[in-house]
């Protein structure tokens, strides 16, 4: 019974994709998108509905639209085939191979922009004289494993918003935006998404970054890789199997990066910079202590909506 009315639904998308064009008659297209939610949801797709108008809105033609189905009922990633996720309001792109920012992300990001904010502020009090006050608040913002740049991206679609600007009474903001990551492939997307406001490094943690920023960094933020080797085999096929493992693997146990990300911080980040860091709920305990060992005020942020976790850390003002 399942195999014949998949086979019927399979052979009415087919026979849509002998017409040059996508039906734009109501009846035609409500029927079009009724056979592409039956499809994805005989796949497994929670969310077909959704996913459904994402694939049409995306296809040009019914030959397009046929090769999106199919290979998003083969498990390829929904935001691969589209080349964009939201992300905070934003459509960042993506694309094959490259880790998609999940919605939990979205705590760092929104924590790396209070960071930034209280950081212009920090910076306005301190250059203020008494019969004049600062006229422009400096904040660097460095992010590591950037992957996409989601933070980094989101950090500067805010900057100029209430959210900062009331922060700084009003000042502008002077940001300088860094985001480094290993892979060159995701790179391509990192510049897309952040466009001329940021440089883009490709580099291993913190080498890549200019010299000159050493003690100056206000902000660093990092989502780096803290799945432990042996449990990626557990993960959904969707990231196991079309997402990076650099991506995904952080050591034994998912902390071998955060264990590098901690100590290094303290020699970049400037007198009461801060450093965030995503990591999962039970791991949580063991990257705060990194950051205590490193020297860090450090305290643990937690999203339940989101399933979010986040170690924030702030080194002395000295």
């Amino acid at each position: 019974m399942y195999l014949a009315k998949a086979h019927c639904i399979s052979s009415r998308l087919a026979l849509a994709a002998m017409h040059e064009h996508l039906p734009a008659a109501p009846a035609e297209a409500s029927l079009l998108r009724d056979t592409i939610v039956a499809r994805l949801r005989a796949a497994g797709c929670v969310f077909a509905e959704d996913e459904a108008d994402l694939l049409l809105e995306g296809a040009g033609t019914p030959a397009e639209l046929e090769e999106l189905v199919v290979r998003r009922v083969q498990g390829i990633p929904l935001e691969h085939l589209v080349g964009w996720v939201e992300f905070l309001g934003q459509r960042l792109a993506v694309g094959p191979g490259v880790f998609v920012p999940r919605r939990r992300t979205q705590l760092l990001a929104t924590l790396a922009v209070a960071a930034v904010a209280a950081a212009a502020a920090e910076t306005l009090s301190a250059a203020a004289t008494p019969d004049r006050g600062a006229e422009v608040a400096r904040v660097v913002l460095v992010e590591l494993c950037c992957g996409v740049a989601a933070v980094a991206a989101s950090v500067l679609a805010e900057v100029s918003e209430s959210s900062v600007a009331s922060e700084t009474a009003g000042a502008p903001m002077k940001l300088e935006v860094y985001a480094a990551d290993i892979d060159p492939a995701v790179l391509e997307y990192a510049r897309r998404n952040l466009g001329a406001g940021a440089t883009v490094l490709i580099g291993d943690l913190y080498e890549p970054l200019p010299a000159h920023l050493r003690g100056r960094v206000d902000v660093i933020v990092a989502n780096a890789p803290y799945v432990p080797t042996e449990a990626i085999a557990l993960m959904p096929p969707e990231a196991r199997l079309y997402e990076s493992a650099t991506a995904l693997d952080g050591g034994d146990d998912g902390l071998d990066l955060h264990r590098r990300i901690a100590a290094e911080a303290p020699a970049w980040l400037a007198p009461g910079g801060r450093l965030l860091v995503e990591t999962s709920a039970v791991q949580a305990p063991l990257t705060l202590a990194l950051f205590e060992r490193a020297g860090l005020v450090a305290r643990i942020v937690t999203l339940d909506e989101l399933d979010a976790t986040v170690v924030v850390g702030t080194i002395a003002a000295r």
